[in-house]
């Protein structure tokens, strides 16, 4: 998946993906990690998401990385912030008092870049990718991140012969084979939502299942 397609969809304002709330996941479960005071968070493609504030509000540093500009833009526009704005490498960097977001390829990201952050909140990111691209991005983080890092990783799941993505349907054996080795996982809620998503009914799809896990990095 080239990142012209994302770029499309945004142009497009073809962002079904994008939440208009905080995530739910994230108000009940983000508490029960037991994160430090001010813990940086990495958020990785994290579009124009509402998350980046809440995190914000609670005094924790927040880095996103997103590849569309133009999501960047709307996100600081939105929430009526004026950011800094700095070149790193091949990033344009915005910065608002506790929220930067890194606008470029995340897989261009380097370890020293993420240095200082302990925490990693994932919702939309390895469900945005197909499969060989989430090997990949799963290797990048576990080069990225050091041990002790905590995390929130939120999944879809569905028989995906009925429907293409994004989002891509992640198993919980994938999670396991893709993170197992590295971190310790818990599934720590699992819900049918397909009677709550109409896109997906109208799809054909006849099972939807999201699942949140804690992450904890060995």
């Amino acid at each position: 998946m080239e990142p012209k397609f994302w770029q499309e969809r945004w142009a497009r304002n073809q962002i079904g993906f994008h939440l208009p709330e905080v995530n739910p996941y994230l108000l009940r479960h983000w508490p029960t990690l037991g994160l430090a005071d001010g813990a940086k968070v990495l958020v990785p493609l994290c579009g124009k998401s509402l998350d980046l504030i809440w995190l914000a509000s609670l005094e924790y540093s927040v880095l996103g990385v997103e590849l569309s500009e133009q999501a960047v833009e709307a996100f600081f526009s939105e929430q009526s912030l004026t950011p800094h704005i700095r070149q790193h490498g091949a990033f344009k960097v915005y910065q608002s008092g506790l929220i930067e977001v890194w606008c470029g390829d995340f897989f261009a990201l380097d370890a020293s870049a993420v240095n200082d952050c302990t925490a990693l909140y994932d919702r939309a990111a390895l469900i945005a990718l197909p499969p060989l691209m989430r090997a990949r991005y799963t290797e990048h983080l576990n080069s990225l991140l050091r041990p002790g890092c905590k995390g929130l990783l939120i999944t879809l799941d569905y028989d995906q012969t009925q429907k293409v993505g994004p989002p891509f349907a992640v198993t919980d054996e994938e999670v396991r084979v893709l993170l197992g080795a590295r971190w310790d996982l818990a599934v720590l809620e699992e819900r049918d939502i397909l009677s709550e998503s109409w896109k997906a009914m109208q799809d054909g799809v006849t099972r939807l299942e999201e699942r949140a896990y804690r992450l904890d990095k060995a």
